[in-house]
């Protein structure tokens, strides 16, 4: 039976509305009248999910979790709990999946304050310590002087707390201080995993105290005689 004129005209018509729609929809958004796309970001899903988590503890300065480092791979939390693994097995010189076991390193992953960060291996603390105590020695920038002040007199206290009194970022300038061996991590804050920092024995030895207690007041060196640094 013969379908009537009418009838097939409407599907027809349908048809086209539908095929305008989609190419409508895969057109770019400035050719639809909408504002531009934002240019995707390079898919680095094809890298190993160990070695990107490598990139990122070697430079870090606090502790990093495991849920924060999926978020900033956009990677699943259990594949990045299982490579966190698989790299503190890699550097402890046993053998991963179907890789054979390898040397141990000179540095270790370690987990601190709910979070995890590359250290270098006990055994070997001797000689990262000669080595950076044994460089030819600079004098300290005016920066690293406040910080370093600042830090005697607050300690322990975290990176973000001398942030704060010092209103700049402090990173490089608590780095080369570590670097120096004027201050060292003294514990992480349990819930966040802010590492606190204290002075060592070198500061004393170089200043010529015998402890902390014979710092000089800081109220005189302050305005209106403040009795300490803010907070």
């Amino acid at each position: 039976m013969t379908m009537p004129e009418t009838d097939t005209t409407d599907a027809a018509e349908t048809d086209a509305v539908a095929d305008a729609e989609d190419a409508a929809e895969a057109a770019p958004s400035e050719i639809r009248g909408g504002a531009p796309a934002e240019a995707a970001e390079p898919d680095r899903s094809h890298l190993p999910l160990e070695r990107r988590i490598e990139a990122i503890l070697m430079v870090a300065d606090e502790p990093q979790g495991a849920v924060h480092l999926a978020t900033a791979l956009r990677a699943p939390v259990k594949a990045v709990k299982a490579a966190i693994e698989a790299l503190r097995d890699d550097y402890d010189g046993k053998p991963v999946g179907d890789r054979p076991a390898g040397p141990e390193r000179g540095f270790e992953l370690r987990e601190v304050g709910g979070g995890w960060r590359i250290y270098v291996r006990e055994g070997y603390d001797v000689d990262a310590a000669d080595f950076v105590l044994t460089q030819t020695p600079t004098r300290l920038s005016q920066a690293a002087l406040e910080t370093l002040a600042v830090i005697a007199y607050k300690q322990p206290i975290t990176r973000g707390a001398v942030a704060a009194i010092r209103a700049v970022n402090v990173d490089s300038v608590v780095r080369t201080l570590l670097g120096r061996g004027l201050i060292r991590e003294a514990f992480a804050d349990s819930e966040t995993g802010a590492i606190h920092y204290e002075t060592t024995e070198l500061l004393l030895t170089q200043l010529g105290l015998n402890s902390l207690d014979e710092l000089p007041p800081i109220s005189p060196l302050l305005p209106d005689g403040e009795e300490e640094l803010p907070l």
